[in-house]
């Protein structure tokens, strides 16, 4: 037995939506574990707190990326950064979290001591000052990107005499009215600002290296909205999110399986969108569809802001910057008074936050995802990075809620370390799987940073959540391989009895 007590039971990392889900979960199915968040920003929110470019907005639909225990309740199902807000907030206020947040605390290093069974956190507010909090159990709901620092594509801008913005950082008195403005990229950032920004601009081309496939499709889910008509709300929630969950899963493998048929069906929908004569090869990528996220067009507004003539989509590589604009190799001159780099975000692991066990960094390239969940002999330490196929909350959920399990086992054992045990002979025999199999550009570059994933479950970041929901709900806690111990007990084998130490 510790002579003192750690300051929280859980500390959770950051209030996004990762974070404040873990926070509600806990409230739900271990109220009687205390847990504290904290957040490096001033306010709650994460990912859409921290993007303002015009028309911010998921590109899942709502009632996947919205919690499993809270029903959506807006009309249009693919929602703005607003309203995303508006419902994190209800439920940090609904659900007695807000006053457990930490606001403006950067958390900077966090050392698990063994002896102790406790997490040794420090963490920095804005004026440097720093402080040290403690913590049995440590949840990293701190995103999968570095917040800050975007990818740097190495562009010279010295010659143009424009504006450059990227999108991670957008200037509050951003005005763009009746100005040319470039969006360089391709992605889902780009695919959302162009149209967005057409209202206003004079014009705004979309800049591509390569296309993205693109998937249309309305705002609002009429099957949602109806349903919340004759049923009770929280009913007619479950019953559209287990809808929309078997429709993701169903078009990924579609597309895994016959890619050719969904090619022509992505293009069918642009085809009525645009007519006849679109330029098919500025929408035709090199790779199949779900090699790369395909790119939301909520209610054709990219390609209404096309057909109007203020926008369009230029495929071409960079030659140099201008003082007028972009020139292109094809010896093109793209004006511009604004450019935009939508080029890509740069992924960072456990929140760049130094982890160290009994002071010995922890090295996480060196280690395998425990059911998406945990990592191989890293005590105490959970973390959710959302699935790539799929909206970012399925696995924040079940992660939550796996967690939750986990904690209600160690306080029903009295036993104080949870450690998923991978031995050296186990490893070996591991097969490596690049479950990270997109060819997204910002997944290819932090490869070398990424935790290891086998091809046989559980020592993988599985991209099946079906799968991924029945094993953490209704699988043992005690699996053989997650190994509950007391502090001071003596180090066996993982199936043998463990006792405490004298």
């Amino acid at each position: 037995m510790l002579a003192t007590p750690p300051d929280f039971d859980m500390l959770i990392v950051g209030a996004g939506i990762s974070g404040i889900g873990m926070a509600a979960h806990m409230r739900m199915k271990s109220p009687g574990r205390s847990f504290a968040i904290v957040e490096r920003r001033d306010q709650i929110g994460g990912t859409w707190d921290l993007f303002r470019y015009p028309g911010i907005r998921s590109d899942s639909d709502m009632h996947t990326l919205g919690f499993d225990f809270e029903p959506w309740r807006h009309e249009k199902s693919i929602a703005d950064g607003p309203s995303i807000l508006d419902y994190l907030n209800r439920i940090a206020d609904e659900r007695d979290i807000r006053r457990h947040i930490h606001f403006g605390q950067k958390v900077v290093s966090a050392d698990f001591r063994p002896d102790e069974a406790r997490w040794h956190v420090t963490v920095e507010s804005e004026d440097g000052e720093r402080k040290l909090m403690t913590a049995n159990f440590l949840y990293l709901g701190s995103g999968y990107y570095d917040y800050d620092d975007p990818y740097d594509a190495g562009f010279d801008f010295s010659k143009f005499e424009g504006k450059v913005v990227h999108p991670q950082f957008w200037p509050e008195d951003m005005d763009y009215s009746g100005k040319n403005v470039v969006v360089i990229g391709s992605g889902a950032t780009a695919v959302t600002i162009v149209p967005s920004m057409a209202d206003k601009a004079a014009k705004v081309t979309m800049l591509q290296r390569t296309p993205t496939w693109m998937f249309s499709r309305p705002a609002k889910d009429a099957v949602a909205n109806f349903l919340r008509k004759i049923l009770p709300e929280k009913t007619a929630y479950a019953i559209t999110r287990f809808k929309n969950i078997k429709m993701q899963d169903f078009s990924f493998k579609m597309a895994r399986n016959k890619p050719e048929k969904v090619k022509e069906g992505l293009h069918k929908r642009i085809e009525k969108a645009l007519g006849k004569d679109f330029d098919r090869e500025a929408f035709t990528p090199p790779y199949d569809p779900w090699d790369q996220r395909l790119c939301l067009v909520p209610d054709n507004d990219l390609f209404d802001a096309m057909k109007a003539g203020k926008a369009d989509i230029v495929t071409g590589n960079i030659e140099r910057f201008e003082k007028e604009g972009v020139r292109l190799k094809s010896g093109e001159l793209l004006p511009a008074d604004i450019i935009v780099t939508a080029t890509g975000l740069k992924l960072a692991v456990a929140g760049k936050i130094a982890i160290s066990v009994a002071g010995e960094p922890v090295d996480f390239s060196q280690r395998y995802y425990y059911k998406g969940c945990m990592f191989s002999n890293l005590p105490n330490l959970a973390v959710v990075f959302g699935y790539l196929n799929a909206s970012w909350t399925l696995r924040a959920d079940i992660n939550s809620d796996y967690i939750c399990r986990v904690l209600n086992h160690m306080e029903a054992t009295g036993t104080d370390l949870a450690t998923p045990v991978l031995t050296a002979e186990e490893e070996a025999k591991i097969e490596d799987d690049n479950i990270f199999d997109f060819s997204s550009g910002y997944i290819q570059r932090a490869m070398h940073i990424m935790p290891k994933s086998a091809k046989a479950y559980p020592w993988r970041l599985n991209q099946e959540y079906v799968f991924d929901r029945k094993m953490l709900k209704d699988g043992p806690v005690e699996d053989g391989l997650l190994t509950f111990t007391k502090v001071g007990a003596n180090a066996v084998q993982r199936d043998e009895q463990l006792e405490a130490a004298e």
